[in-house]
């Protein structure tokens, strides 16, 4: 399986950002994971929302943490 790049990662954790401010409004959203799959998302889900930014925010931190090296992360 291919790494991840930070732009991936990058986008991943700003689709979950985005999750989070519409459930916040009462409202559903639909997000679409990394593995192509899309995922509809209610008030109810705000726990697992809040555990995937803080995935993505760690992955971002880890990806961008290499100056001058190329880095990615494979999932497990």
């Amino acid at each position: 399986m291919a790494g991840m790049t930070l732009a991936q990662a990058q986008s991943q954790y700003d689709a979950w950002l985005a999750a989070s401010a519409a459930v916040a409004g009462n409202q559903e959203f639909e997000i679409e994971a990394a593995n192509g799959s899309r995922r509809r998302l209610k008030r109810a889900d705000a726990g697992e929302i809040l555990a995937q930014i803080k995935f993505w925010d760690a992955q971002v931190k880890r990806l961008s943490s290499t100056r001058g090296r190329t880095r990615y992360l494979v999932p497990e």
